[in-house]
């Protein structure tokens, strides 16, 4: 086998998942000329043609999938070997690749990791954030903080804690439209709304012991986006009612900076759970960052005021 096989199988897996050579060599500090000259070595070694190529796209063949899932295998391997050796030096160091949603992310979850690399100076962190579920293979994200737990069974989770989705608004908006008593209030105002291509959140459903009620915000008159730290940026400007997790959104609460409204009514109960791959070696970086958010967590809980955790809490 060639020296630098294990670099064209790098630049091949990259190229697969990014569809793009010349991003997968950008990635790897290679020029579109050095990328191409390399994936085509790599083809003529193999006597296999492993890409389709179009002006518009780059399509794995059926020979460069099967081809593809061994060198998946091939790295992986690799680099949990890599990780393996570290452990036995019990080092808890290197780049832990993180994805969290916006808010989160740029709130409470920034500053716990401030607090960790004060712990272990010698890890640093690749943080990815976004409202849509990562790709974790695709994005190679070693742990994921999500408010919702995907389908994929090629993932574990561990949960962090309880969550629930709250109303919220500035004390501004409040004071000029009026504080919603009921959910039969909420015709009346206006709301800023998080939407993707597969729909809004814009239906609410609210428990208060045996009563039920719900409430869904014509979209036309709402303000949406597909940003859920846009929507927050909204709400804090007075612009309309926000429906956020609770962890998007406790520190401004507690800042005073928004309010949650109708907190006798309870909506559905989630969890914030943290995603990563369950056939995967876990670095001690990253087992060590696991063990360290639960406790953050855990002291967030019993810190909230109370009357913010759901009623009936879910796993």
């Amino acid at each position: 086998m060639a020296s630098d096989r294990l670099g064209d199988m790098r630049l091949f897996v990259d190229a697969a998942d990014l569809g793009s050579l010349s991003a997968a060599g950008r990635k790897l500090g290679l020029s579109p000329a050095a990328a191409s000259a390399r994936l085509l070595k790599l083809e003529r070694e193999l006597s296999t043609r492993l890409f389709e190529r179009t002006t518009r796209q780059l399509r794995v063949t059926p020979e460069g999938q099967l081809y593809l899932e061994h060198c998946r295998i091939a790295l992986q391997a690799i680099e949990d070997g890599e990780a393996a050796l570290h452990a036995r030096r019990e080092t808890v160091r290197g780049k832990v690749r993180l994805s969290a949603t916006s808010d989160f992310g740029r709130h409470m979850l920034s500053r716990w990791l401030e607090e960790f690399r004060t712990l272990y100076p010698e890890v640093t962190f690749s943080l990815h954030l976004s409202d849509a579920m990562s790709n974790l293979l695709q994005d190679e994200i070693d742990l994921a903080v999500r408010f919702s737990l995907p389908q994929d069974s090629s993932l574990a989770a561990r949960r962090l804690a309880p969550d629930r989705r709250v109303l919220c608004a500035t004390p501004a908006y409040l004071a000029k439209y009026g504080v919603p008593q009921t959910p039969a209030d909420l015709p009346k105002h206006r709301f800023v709304l998080w939407a993707t291509l597969a729909g809004a959140q814009n239906d609410f459903e609210f428990v208060r012991g045996t009563e039920r009620r719900q409430h869904i915000v014509p979209l036309d008159e709402a303000w949406d986006a597909n940003d859920g730290a846009k929507v927050l940026d909204w709400a804090l400007a007075g612009h309309g009612i926000a429906y956020k997790s609770l962890w998007d959104v406790v520190e401004l609460v507690k800042a005073g900076q928004l309010q949650i409204l109708l907190p006798d009514w309870q909506t559905r109960p989630t969890g914030v759970h943290a995603l990563f791959h369950r056939s995967r070696y876990m670095a001690p970086r990253v087992r060590v960052l696991l063990d360290f958010l639960a406790e953050r967590f855990e002291q967030a809980v019993a810190e909230l005021p109370p009357g913010l955790l759901p009623a009936v809490q879910v796993r």
